[in-house]
């Protein structure tokens, strides 16, 4: 069970990833294109946390990924994530660029809403109460 829990947890990260590459891409910038960026951002770090600590119960990489994201985004307000990506722009896709206090509510609702659809699959799977957070 576990073994299947970090294995559909890493290919759903990639699935993920494709799709957050995608809205970056194609999308046309926009309070819509940065929502789903931001969603899709949280999404990533919830199944990166399942990944590495598939037996926790949901709230443990709800936790983690809410926490990595809070910190991403205040660490916007350094400036350093825009003079880092003027150098490597790549850094900015994990480090995003300026601070907006819409990306913490964003975070927020797609970390509580991606841990209770784990938490109830894994119900539907048959995963112990213990390790789906009951």
């Amino acid at each position: 069970m576990i073994v299947r829990r970090r294995v559909v947890a890493a290919v759903a990260a990639v699935v993920t990833i494709m799709v957050g590459l995608g809205v970056h891409r194609f999308a046309p910038d926009g309070a819509a294109s940065d929502i789903a960026g931001d969603a899709l951002y949280a999404l990533l770090v919830y199944l990166l946390a399942v990944v590495i600590v598939p037996r926790r119960a949901a709230w443990v990489p709800a936790l983690v990924a809410w926490v990595w994201c809070s910190a991403i985004e205040l660490f916007q307000l350094t400036g350093l994530p825009v003079a880092w990506g003027d150098g490597f722009w790549p850094i900015m896709l994990v480090l995003g660029t300026v601070f907006d206090a819409r990306d913490l509510v964003v975070y927020t609702v797609t970390v509580l809403a991606v841990a209770t659809v784990d938490r109830f699959f894994g119900a539907a799977v048959g995963r112990p109460p213990a390790e789906r957070g009951a």
